[in-house]
């Protein structure tokens, strides 16, 4: 290890000498022990120079090597590895050289020919570059490789057949008129073979300032690049802006294992890329080198990967004049001094302000972050060929620009209809979400039955609001139990004719969607000139906003740097929407950052949100928290005897349902010691018990996803449960619940909250058939569900009455965001290992010798005991499950409690003041935390495990000890002090 890190240290070093040109003379003593000699200092700095791509006239490879020497080690280096040719120092090489990027590819493709390898072995950029140069694709370089193995001995001889297979002249290019045309340095025979045209037009580019492509006759150009002497120059200055397009012509081959860092740069511009940023400001964003980035910005653009936004007089631009900067290791004082005119990227937008939501005004920009998964449903050629293209873009280039949207949901508007079986049916559940969703935000979060001038008024009479779920027996979904386990896998509605229909909310006509496939700055003036409408009487007006979409991978935007990402969302965006489930590997917005209709934290991706749900509510399932590593020998109480158990595991290592939804795992009574051994081996574990009249007929859980907002623009919430078939009883229950859990919990976000219907369990003895059931909440996630279409549609009708999308601002959804944040971190921050009340029920902290804490652990006679209590009526037939929530229930509940169970009675035991001070001494002695401590929590993905046992009894949560249940009792403080007695003795 010491080794490595000298050698790292060493090379450290040695690259700061080469970047602070140190002749041989002085360099350190310990850099020339480490390089021996002065010759091998000098092919180091070669090597170096060469790995970096630099230009040898600005590099320190100008003073200890020849420019031809230099020039033709880098070729051959190049053409070794299969590399990209390199377009920014075509000025020697294919000027002096004569080494076009047409010979060069063929040699590229002969190398691999010639050693045999597969064309997948060349790199995924060379591969689309030299297809676009040569034609030579895959199908190609197979039938070639075919045909040259075909001849047997004489391919064996002679590797030279394959140079032969070879195209003799380059395909046609599509070429941009503002290109440059620069010629090649002509022999005195090629000179004289030139035609009166051909020399009129060569002597036209040496004495012309401009020489862009469209001041040419296009037939003479072309034919000179045919026979090599001329080529094109893409020049990109630092005050450029371009828009990234779909990446027609990419070939996914592997990726190259050679250091090139203009080839590294382009994964990275085609994410953070924005017509509303000039390449300057790109450098900045990504605190890259502006030279490097230009040649990437130059590359994306003669693939047609990127299209330069122009201006009026921009293909009258001196192209003579030197593209890219000509130092290269020194600071860029240009790119410093280049004054920033974006509108998206000004400083103000840029500062960190936690004081709210960042106001939003004129044209909405939105990024809808998906995960790989909807990348590979899309690359689904069965469902559409016209897809792959969107799904290769979105995949290799980590974004799918607002341009593509229009074409995107026009391809995924062709499975209309369509049926499909199995896995499929998923694939295009997730297509049809998407589209929904799409062209609800491209609609401004507006019916399209609104009036064209941007009235935005919410009108309930509306045929929209009218209009009920079609089979409201979907809305109450039933989990079907497997044969192993019981694990549910919840069925979702299928894409057909009936079922799949275009959402109501959602005009069926996207020409104007693509009608808005312009230049922002176009946008931003139309939107200020367009009519004001009347809200809410003529006193009120509002002009309806524009909303223009992005689609992001997340996988990209978490290989990007921390501070590279914030700078990327707070330049280009105003609204960030996450999918459901949120892969926990993502990164999440900071506070400062723009809005985030998705997890508001890491820790809402956990079972931390389903214990912050209950406490808030007051009101939720029987729970029991099981920390990590314990092994039971025996059920406590609340979990022994009940049929069948919901089971999540702390960091979603089980997982139920395509695509990566996170649900629960319902198994049997019998089985759940076993799973509970199992899971706790790995993570903390949550469990809710069920009995067996919780259950429908069939066995399984009957669960509802009522979609958020839940309140409509006036402040009303029964549109929300349009279309449910429910008895009077339990829609008066349902509609009782949602109003004091709204009153309680922020409902204001993009979402769903998941209901179960439980048994009520009564305390008198009721005919059974005057049983009824009650909804309590189960889930609460943030974010749009592509995995089940008919919710989404669900959830963009919300979206429309609630009338987000077309408030001035989101300060409401901040404000319940913050206040979700806030209630999350105070649960792990009381209840994780490290906390007050752990570390009071585990003696870590205190001291040895304290009575209270050792009469607390040892809890053997509790003030009740309601299963020891021959005076508490019990039901004939009921579970004990239902048994134990009845109890639990009934009991007289003080401030705060520790639930026991000895292995036979299940008792409480009120905390005196003196331990509820010890428990909340933690949180409340310490000042409330500022505003930006909430990023921190952001900040981490680290899972915050509970540490110490909890069970939730339908109203508060408490800590619970299940020492007699657990095959080892000794504390943990008892273990570490043999721990340190054992080392102390060594």
């Amino acid at each position: 290890m010491q080794q490595q890190m000298a050698a790292t240290v060493e090379e450290q070093m040695m690259v700061k000498a080469i970047r602070d040109e140190c002749p041989w003379e002085t360099l350190p003593k310990r850099i020339q022990a480490a390089v021996v000699s002065k010759d091998e200092w000098h092919r180091r700095i070669v090597d170096y120079c060469i790995r970096k791509r630099l230009p040898w006239n600005n590099s320190f490879a100008r003073k200890v090597c020849k420019e031809g020497e230099y020039y033709e080690d880098l070729m051959r280096y190049l053409c070794r590895n299969l590399a990209l040719y390199p377009y920014h120092l075509a000025d020697y090489i294919c000027r002096v050289m004569r080494i076009s990027a047409f010979k060069y590819y063929c040699d590229v493709l002969f190398e691999a020919m010639k050693n045999e390898q597969p064309y997948d072995s060349i790199p995924n950029f060379s591969a689309a570059d030299a297809l676009r140069i040569t034609g030579v694709g895959r199908n190609e370089f197979i039938d070639i490789m075919n045909k040259c193995k075909s001849k047997k001995i004489m391919w064996k001889l002679s590797k030279s057949i394959a140079k032969e297979l070879l195209p003799a002249q380059p395909a046609d290019l599509a070429i941009e008129p503002w290109w440059g045309v620069r010629f090649v340095n002509f022999t005195l025979e090629e000179f004289k073979k030139l035609s009166e045209e051909e020399t009129i037009a060569i002597d036209k580019i040496c004495k012309e300032e401009v020489n862009s492509y469209v001041l040419f006759d296009p037939e003479v150009i072309n034919c000179l690049y045919r026979r090599g002497g001329v080529y094109f120059d893409v020049p990109v200055y630092p005050e450029d802006r371009f828009r990234v397009s779909r990446l027609e012509g990419f070939v996914s081959n592997k990726d190259q294992s050679y250091e090139d860092p203009i080839e590294e740069l382009l994964y990275a511009v085609f994410v953070v890329s924005s017509e509303n940023a000039t390449v300057a400001e790109l450098a900045k964003t990504l605190q890259a080198d502006l030279y490097q980035l230009q040649a990437a910005a130059s590359f994306a653009c003669r693939l047609g990967w990127a299209v330069k936004l122009l201006d009026t007089d921009s293909a009258l631009r001196d192209s003579n004049a030197t593209a890219l900067p000509s130092n290269v290791l020194g600071d860029d004082e240009e790119g410093s001094r280049m004054s920033i005119n974006s509108e998206r990227s000004c400083p103000e937008l840029l500062s960190s302000d936690c004081d709210g939501p960042r106001k939003i005004s004129g044209t909405a920009y939105v990024g809808f972050i998906v995960d790989a998964n909807v990348t590979s449903y899309l690359m689904m050629g069965s469902l559409s060929p016209g897809l792959k293209s969107h799904a290769v873009t979105l995949y290799e280039a980590g974004k799918l620009g607002y341009s593509c949207i229009a074409d995107l949901c026009n391809d995924l508007a062709s499975l209309e209809g369509k049926k499909f079986e199995g896995v499929l049916q998923e694939f295009a559940n997730h297509a049809f979400s998407l589209r929904c969703f799409l062209e609800c935000l491209l609609s401004g979060g507006t019916s399209p039955n609104e009036s064209s001038d941007g009235n935005c008024q919410d009108d309930l009479s509306s045929p929209l609001s009218k209009k009920n779920i079609e089979e409201g027996a979907d809305n109450v979904v039933g989990n079907n139990g497997s044969q192993h386990g019981d694990t549910p896998q919840q069925e979702y509605p299928t894409v057909d004719s009936q079922a799949s229909s275009p959402s109501s909310i959602i005009s069926r006509g996207m020409e104007s969607v693509a009608e808005n496939d312009f230049d922002s700055r176009q946008m931003v003036n139309q939107n200020d000139n367009s009519q004001a409408t009347e809200l809410d009487g003529p006193a009120v007006r509002k002009t309806k906003r524009n909303y223009r979409v992005n689609i992001l991978r997340c996988e990209s935007l978490a290989s990007l740097a921390p501070s590279t990402l914030e700078r990327l969302l707070l330049r280009d965006y105003d609204i960030v929407v996450s999918m459901i489930p949120f892969p926990h590997s993502s990164v999440l917005p900071s506070t400062a950052g723009p809005v985030h209709f998705g997890p508001p934290s890491y820790s809402s991706m956990t079972p931390w949100m389903k214990l912050a749900l209950y406490t808030s509510g007051s009101c939720g399932p029987l729970s029991a928290v099981f920390m990590k590593g314990q092994r039971l020998r025996l059920l406590p109480e609340p979990l022994a005897g009940c049929e069948k158990a919901l089971i999540w595991s702390w960091d979603h290592s089980v997982v139920g349902g395509l695509g990566g939804n996170f649900e629960e795992n319902l198994v049997r009574g019998g089985l759940l010691l076993h799973y509970l051994n199992s899971m706790t081996r790995h993570s903390a574990v949550i469990v809710q018990p069920l009995g067996i009249k919780d259950l429908d007929d069939s066995g399984n859980l009957v669960t509802m996803d009522v979609p958020l907002p839940l309140k409509n623009a006036d402040g009303s919430i029964t549109s929300a449960l349009a279309g449910t078939d429910l008895p009077e009883g339990q829609m008066s229950n349902l509609i009782a619940l949602l109003e004091d859990l709204s009153s309680k919990v922020e409902l204001s976000t993009v979402g769903y909250l998941r209901l179960v219907r439980l048994h009520r369990v009564s305390e008198s003895s009721e005919p059974p058939e005057k049983e009824s059931y009650e909804w309590i909440p189960l889930n609460l996630e943030f974010g749009i569900p592509l995995f089940n279409p008919k919710l989404c549609e669900r959830i963009c009708e919300r979206v429309v009455n609630s009338n987000m999308l077309q408030k001035d601002d989101l300060t409401e959804h901040y404000e319940s965001m913050q206040t979700v944040r806030k209630r999350l971190r105070e649960l792990c921050t009381e209840y994780q290992a490290t906390g007050p009340t752990a570390r009071l029920l585990n003696q870590r902290g205190g001291s040895r010798n304290s009575p209270r804490q050792l009469q607390l652990m040892n809890i053997v006679s509790g003030r009740w005991s309601p299963f020891h209590d021959p005076s508490s009526p019990t039901q004939e037939g009921t579970s004990p499950g239902e048994h134990v929530r009845l109890k639990l229930g009934r009991r007289q509940k003080c401030f705060t409690e520790v639930l026991s169970f000895d292995g036979s009675i299940l008792r409480s035991h009120a905390l005196t003041p003196v331990y509820e001070a010890a428990t909340r001494s933690g949180t409340e002695d310490q000042p409330s935390p500022s505003p930006k401590t909430d990023s921190e929590d952001s900040d981490t993905k680290d899972v915050v495990l509970p540490g110490v046992n909890l069970i939730f009894d339908g109203a508060q949560l408490h800590p619970f000890d299940i020492g007699a249940c657990l095959h080892a009792r000794q504390p943990l403080s008892l273990i570490a002090e043999a721990s340190a007695a054992s080392l102390a003795m060594k």
